[in-house]
């Protein structure tokens, strides 16, 4: 049984007795005090195995600097425990259902889990707008839409129910902007060795973590903007997407072809469209662990409780330690790359509503509570089977003052047993992190007309 925290319990019977749950001056005064300045449990936990929170840690080591591989301040450290599918059950309470299928139907799968380091901190603006949600923020009278908030803080330090939780991994902050070289590795068909690898140069702007965005009008209604290029294979070169994805309103996308040499909307970019090219391993609304509109589910806030999850995932950006060979098995991430720790995380539930419809009807929520970035995802079919696993990882990122949550994440389709990598940056340019606060990226970078120019060069 999960061992729910004091905290987490006190919330929760707040919010039975009373429904819709607003942040009270006593909840708020515990920011920075029990709670960190946006909204973790301070304290350490009772074996020690979790340390108290104190502060992060947001300072670049002696000698780096912007653009240089990312040295790795926790690479002499051992594994404290291996967890293998001959141990599972012993460290069942600490695991979801679906990293245990993983340990039980790939062969070999492992789980090296090191000491916890509660690396993640963030600037002062971030805790300053946090609190300032915590009086104001509120969702719309739909229960999905968020009604208001501040930007460049979290909206609810102090949640009250699944759907709040889900909105704080959707605004959780990693800047105002970057540029990103990376792939995608979709894994061979049985029986075969064959990788498909798709290349491109990503960039994402955030208006909503602008210092000047005090509320959603303020960012023009954007979550973010999105441009992407494909780069490697040559019969993808040149191909572009634009995307924007909105607070209030459905995704939208474009796709320009350069055989055709025309852009395309594209009217289902949203909720379980597969995305193109990848042989129906993956959902539109994946990506990111999850994104878009919130109002195909109900989400159900279970609990908080201890989990090994992939966190300061220095390995999986190693180039070199490590290389395409040496980093993408045929079934899975190899072992070697992926370091857990035990943290705590959220819980929530979400389940299609009546009416509405998802190819994964089930999925189930795991919440860094450091960063709220969702961590571990387990996915149902109409039968109720394990469908996909996703897994993603947390990396602290000096020059933002923040640990990133938005690359390197692994999907595990398990009827086909194979697994989708997004977003990876091994062996790529270092991200420009600073891109958007610096003002290299402009919203009329992202639209449709951007598209059509760029794409007729």
């Amino acid at each position: 049984m999960m061992k729910f925290s004091k905290i987490f319990l006190a919330a929760s019977a707040a919010m039975l007795t009373c429904g819709a749950y607003a942040a009270s001056d006593a909840d708020i005064a515990k920011l920075g005090s029990t709670l960190t300045p946006v909204g973790a449990e301070k304290a350490a936990n009772k074996d020690g195995s979790i340390p108290a929170w104190t502060g992060g840690s947001m300072q670049a080591p002696a000698g780096w600097k912007i653009g240089q591989l990312r040295p790795n301040p926790y690479a002499a450290e051992k594994p404290l425990y291996s967890i293998t599918a001959a141990n599972a059950a012993q460290y069942q309470a600490k695991l979801s259902p679906g990293q245990i299928e993983l340990l039980k139907t790939i062969k070999g799968y492992r789980m090296d889990v090191y000491p916890t380091h509660r690396s993640c901190g963030y600037p002062d603006i971030v805790y300053q707008r946090t609190k300032e949600n915590a009086k104001i923020a509120k969702m719309a009278a739909d229960g999905f839409q968020l009604g208001s908030a501040t930007g460049s803080g979290f909206p609810f330090p102090v949640p009250s129910n699944g759907v709040e939780l889900i909105w704080n991994h959707k605004l959780r902050y990693e800047g105002q902007g970057r540029i990103e070289p990376n792939y995608t590795m979709l894994s061979p068909r049985k029986g075969s060795s064959d990788f498909l690898k798709l290349e491109y140069t990503a960039k994402y702007l955030v208006p909503f973590q602008s210092p000047n965005t005090k509320a959603i009008a303020d960012a023009n209604g954007v979550e973010f903007y999105f441009f992407q290029e494909s780069t490697a294979p040559a019969a993808l070169a040149g191909t572009l997407f634009a995307g924007v994805y909105k607070l209030q309103t459905t995704n939208e996308g474009w796709q320009y072809f350069p055989g055709q040499r025309r852009v395309r909307k594209l009217s289902t970019y949203a909720y379980d469209a597969p995305l193109i090219g990848l042989e129906n391993t993956y959902y539109v609304d994946q990506a990111w662990m999850y994104n878009g509109m919130l109002d195909r589910y109900s989400y159900k806030l279970i609990g908080k409780q201890e989990m090994i999850v992939q966190y300061n995932s220095f390995s999986l950006r190693d180039s070199k330690r490590f290389t395409d060979k040496t980093m993408f098995g045929l079934d899975q991430i190899n072992p070697d790359a992926r370091r857990y720790e035990t943290h705590r995380v959220w819980k929530v539930e979400a389940t299609v509503r009546p009416g509405q419809r998802h190819s994964a009807p089930k999925r189930v929520f795991y919440i860094d509570e450091d960063t709220w970035a969702i961590i571990v995802v387990d996915m149902y079919d109409a039968q109720g089977k394990m469908q996909r696993v996703q897994e993603g990882s947390v990396t602290p990122i000096w020059e933002i003052g923040a640990c990133d949550a938005s690359q390197d994440f692994v999907s595990y389709d398990l009827p086909s047993g194979r697994y989708f990598a997004d977003i990876f940056t091994l062996g790529q340019p270092e991200t420009d992190w600073l891109a958007g606060a610096q003002g290299r990226l402009k919203p009329d970078m992202f639209s449709e007309d951007f598209l059509r120019r760029a794409g007729s060069r």
